[in-house]
């Protein structure tokens, strides 16, 4: 098996008579990242976007999966569109069943899984975005963001081994918007590679491992978020502005007021560094842990009866789908992780309820935002 996911070899595309909208674009994505397509608008993102399973075929060059170059039959594509999930910006190109259900039950339902199967995975894939109880609702009924939302279910449902989003989260409010990138994190702590569009600067930066920027179907730049966002010929190429908190701290370093080598990943980093060093003996809170598969209704009352003034968060889909079973509302429902450290900082404890690889990223970020600010967070399993 490949350690690169998707390949993109030499790929030409035009459409009917317009100049090329990708010119000669060649990289690769490893498997297991979080990877941006980032560029203005007309830069190629969609069109790029769509090579992925098969939608488009280039005009030269190639495109692999798992090492494997796309042959465009109707078998060959089946298995390709199997492994590669595609969310398209417009749903209604991608919504087209009478009910909620139907529609997001068709992709299972052609791979011949048991009725129960499709069940559960429509049940689970519309609680991740919302849309409980939505089930016999007609799509053309819904507002624009609930057809997105109905879209990405669709996907999920096929729990693919690549999603592929263009612009996924379009036409959201931004708290939606949010819960769908926490989405996104869930999807790829259980092994999905995740490639999206956007020309959401703000997003790539604070989301991505890795940025892929296009400017008028070129291929500018691939690198970390940080490396691409710093550089002002890029940016300035791309006709793109950087992140806010980057364009913060690069003002703010020239004018002597924060130092630091590694700019902020997120706003606690930009915190610490307005705030400078930790005072001696300052107070930093505790990030308490609890695994919600092992977690029952008793003990969460328990947890939350032992210190009430403790605020909490629910990260996750099983994680929520269990406080709304139990009849609990989390104070942080997204952003959870990095809320918990700010109130750290405050020296407030917290108490985040998670699952699965979630609970290993909780205490990853809490390390990585050590090594950069000097804070030193316990995170405690309870």
């Amino acid at each position: 098996m490949s350690d690169n996911v998707l390949e993109f070899d030499d790929i030409w595309y035009s459409y009917p008579n317009r100049p090329p909208s990708l010119r000669g674009i060649s990289f690769a994505i490893e498997r297991g990242k979080k990877v941006a397509v980032v560029g203005p608008n007309g830069a190629g993102k969609t069109t790029l976007l769509l090579m992925c399973n098969g939608t488009l075929v280039p005009e030269r060059g190639c495109v692999r999966v798992d090492g494997e170059e796309i042959v465009y039959d109707r078998a060959a594509l089946r298995r390709v569109r199997t492994a590669v999930g595609l969310v398209f910006q417009n749903s209604d190109a991608q919504v087209f069943a009478p009910s909620v259900y139907a529609d997001v039950a068709f992709g299972p339902a052609n791979l011949r899984l048991s009725e129960e199967e499709i069940r559960t995975r429509v049940s689970d894939a519309l609680f991740a975005v919302g849309l409980t109880g939505y089930e016999r609702r007609p799509p053309h009924h819904l507002s624009g963001g609930e057809r997105k939302r109905v879209a990405i279910a669709g996907i999920l449902a096929m729990r693919p081994e690549i999603l592929v989003a263009d612009e996924p989260t379009a036409s959201l409010d931004p708290a939606t918007a949010v819960e769908i990138m926490d989405l996104l994190d869930e999807l790829h702590e259980e092994g999905t590679t995740i490639v999206l569009s956007t020309h959401d600067v703000e997003l790539a930066y604070r989301w991505a491992d890795e940025v892929i920027l296009l400017g008028g179907g070129e291929l500018l730049h691939q690198g970390t978020p940080a490396a691409v966002f710093t550089d002002r010929d890029l940016m300035r190429e791309a006709r793109l502005t950087p992140p806010v908190l980057l364009d913060l701290y690069l003002e703010l370093s020239r004018r002597g007021l924060v130092a630091g080598a590694v700019p902020p990943k997120g706003i606690p980093e930009m915190t610490q560094l307005i705030e400078g060093a930790p005072a001696t003996g300052r107070s930093v809170g505790t990030v308490f842990l609890a695994d919600t598969d092992r977690l029952t209704r008793e003990g969460l009352d328990e947890l939350c009866a032992g210190c009430p003034e403790r605020r909490t968060g629910a990260m996750g889909t099983r994680a929520k789908r269990f406080c709304h079973d139990a009849g609990y509302l989390p104070d942080y429902t997204y952003g959870v992780v990095d809320k918990c450290l700010l109130s750290a900082m405050r020296g407030e404890d917290t108490l985040i309820l998670t699952c699965g690889g979630m609970l290993d990223r909780v205490e990853l970020r809490a390390r990585l935002f050590a090594e950069e600010s000097g804070i030193v967070v316990q995170v405690v399993r309870v």
